[in-house]
């Protein structure tokens, strides 16, 4: 039988978007389909730049309707409209993360100048879209990395009002070829947070030096140098306090888009690998019937479909989010790490099962098992955004409000809010609405109901044995429990959009069945760890639990698996 929750090419026609979103999706699938995957692999094999992508991207005003908010917008198709950034983002990741990359890049440099109030760096944007330029976010530095409070990108302040920048950037995507450059820095005559500076820099400027692609990759990551680089009124984008804010809320948009590139690897390489294992003879038999391998490719499957389901509910709290209702910036963070993290988990369950096919050169999954590492560790690594998940754990399962449901998002709003977010700040003050009621509407699931039983121990575990004051700056204790705090919120989203979908009940057991044995193996792990008390290590044990176990259901999900075999091929 055929599914429909994954990405397929071939039968792909979003008719839940408008006519021109819709015929956009559909031309960048034809594009990459009738290149064919000979060219695409050779490409990646190659090293070579996206030009031709980028200038069938211009030629159709691709990045111009899709990343230009309506305040600035010159024709009515264009909005930033997260919900096909997302399609936009799963099918760039389908083909090659490279071509993701390059757009990727450009949402990062286009955040400071939409968040700015300079109205000539707002219409120079607008223009370079339309002209089909990418654009690049100059924020990281090689000594420093993200830290931005020590940023050696130096603005000496000149008579006439203007700067004069110099200091050098580092892992800048398409600091080759960005027609804009968004780059933090700081002035020299002024001290602290009042001295940042966001100002607009053109990659074709002589002043600005192109050092080299700090990668082995068609994804240009730049290092770059300004030499005496001229910064007119005009190029400031932002300063003070407010370019710091700009710097976090931009990542806040941009980190968004690595949950559904991670989606769009995972399914191209899942068809290849069940087509594979499905007509492989082992022993006289398809290697598909041994036990091992049903079980190994049902809960990729699982978990790739819980990655859609997560993502896809989480669009729409980022797209109804306000001054009053900061939810998104919880579940930002769970796209960016949970989610890039349970495809690394995908990657790994198919490249057991296909073993050394998985590294040949005529494959799309040589590069997804490559290409896959590197979601989770960038716009911050795991253990970062883990410990920012953290600062929202009691608030969310302690602490609900009532608050009005967020409805599914797919219409063709512009998500003005994102370039307006204010001061990144006051995380602990976020609210949230009560997390049971999604547990409580699947409750006849057999899994939901004893992953529901874990969820409720952690409730016990926040309020009765919750880390000491010395436990709290043990980093490596905390990070385990926000694992276990992750998975409840995963679980919650996910059980949103299943109702909202109305998702067949043994995909979701079966994937709960998963998030069981998730969360016991992270109890275990919890108990182990040095600084761990008594009473947390009885809580950890205790909270163990083993999955229902449902032969019916586990058949009926390998069903589906199993219908993937041919279903999709790139063609040649």
């Amino acid at each position: 039988m055929a599914t429909p929750l994954l990405f397929n090419p071939h039968t792909y026609d979003p008719t839940h978007f408008d006519p021109e979103t819709r015929r956009l999706l559909r031309a960048t699938v034809d594009w990459f389909e009738d290149r064919g995957k000979r060219r695409l692999i050779e490409d990646y094999r190659t090293r070579a730049w996206l030009g031709d992508f980028l200038a069938f991207a211009a030629k159709e005003r691709l990045f111009a309707t899709f990343l230009t908010p309506a305040s600035a917008a010159t024709d009515e198709d264009q909005r930033w409209d997260t919900a096909r950034i997302a399609a936009l983002n799963e099918i760039l990741g389908f083909y090659g993360l490279d071509y993701w990359y390059a757009w990727q890049v450009t949402i990062l440099g286009l955040g400071p100048v939409w968040q700015s109030d300079n109205a000539a760096a707002r219409t120079r944007a607008a223009d370079l879209l339309s002209q089909g330029e990418v654009f690049a976010f100059g924020l990281s530095e090689k000594t420093h990395g993200a830290d931005i409070y020590s940023t050696d990108m130096l603005l000496e302040p000149q008579a006439d009002g203007s700067f004069r920048a110099s200091g050098s950037k580092y892992y800048i995507g398409n600091g080759n070829a960005a027609g804009l450059v968004s780059v933090f820095g700081r002035r020299t005559d002024v001290d602290g947070p009042d001295g940042y500076v966001f100002f607009a820099a053109d990659s074709r400027h002589p002043a600005y030096h192109l050092v080299k692609n700090v990668v082995d990759s068609s994804k240009f990551v730049s290092e770059f140098r300004l030499e005496d680089y001229p910064v007119a009124p005009e190029d400031v984008l932002h300063t003070g306090r407010a370019a710091f804010d700009a710097a976090l809320n931009t990542v806040n948009v941009g980190k968004f888009n690595l949950c559904t590139a991670s989606i769009g690897i995972c399914e191209h390489a899942m068809y290849e690998a069940v087509t594979h294992a499905h007509n492989r003879i082992l022993y006289g038999r398809p290697v598909t019937a041994f036990p091992h391998v049903r079980r190994e490719l049902a809960e990729a499957y699982v978990r790739l479909v819980g990655m859609k389901l997560f993502s896809d509910r989480a669009v729409d709290y980022f797209r109804s989010a306000g001054p009053e209702d900061r939810r998104y910036l919880l579940f930002n963070p769970m796209t960016k790490m949970k989610v890039t993290t349970e495809g690394e988990k995908v990657i790994d369950l198919m490249w057991d099962v296909i073993a050394a096919k998985g590294f040949e050169k005529d494959n799309y999954f040589s590069q997804a098992a490559i290409e896959i590492r590197g979601l989770p560790k960038l716009e911050g690594t795991v253990h970062v955004n883990l410990a920012l998940i953290l600062k929202f754990m009691r608030n969310h399962l302690l602490d609900p409000i009532d608050v009005p449901a967020v409805p599914t998002r797919l219409d063709a709003a512009d998500d003005d809010f994102l370039f307006r977010q204010g001061p990144a700040r006051g995380l602990g003050s976020v609210r949230f609405h009560d997390w049971r009621p999604a547990y409580d509407a699947h409750a006849e699931v057999p899994n939901v109901a004893r992953f529901r039983e874990q969820a409720d121990a952690l409730c016990e575990f926040v309020t009765a044995v919750a880390p000491d004051e010395e436990q709290s700056r043990d980093l490596d204790f905390l990070l385990s429990v926000g694992q276990l705090f992750a998975l409840v919120v995963h679980g919650q989203l996910i059980l949103e959009q299943a109702r909202l979908t109305d998702l067949d009940e043994s995909v979701l057991d079966e994937l709960f069945s998963v998030l069981v044995r998730d969360f016991s193996g992270h109890c275990v792990e919890l108990h182990g760890k040095d600084s761990a008390t008594e009473e947390q290590q009885r809580w950890a044990l205790g909270a163990v639990r083993r999955p229902v176990v449902d032969e019916e259901r586990s058949a009926q999900v390998w069903r589906r698996v199993e219908a993937l075999s041919g279903a999709y091929e790139m063609s040649l």
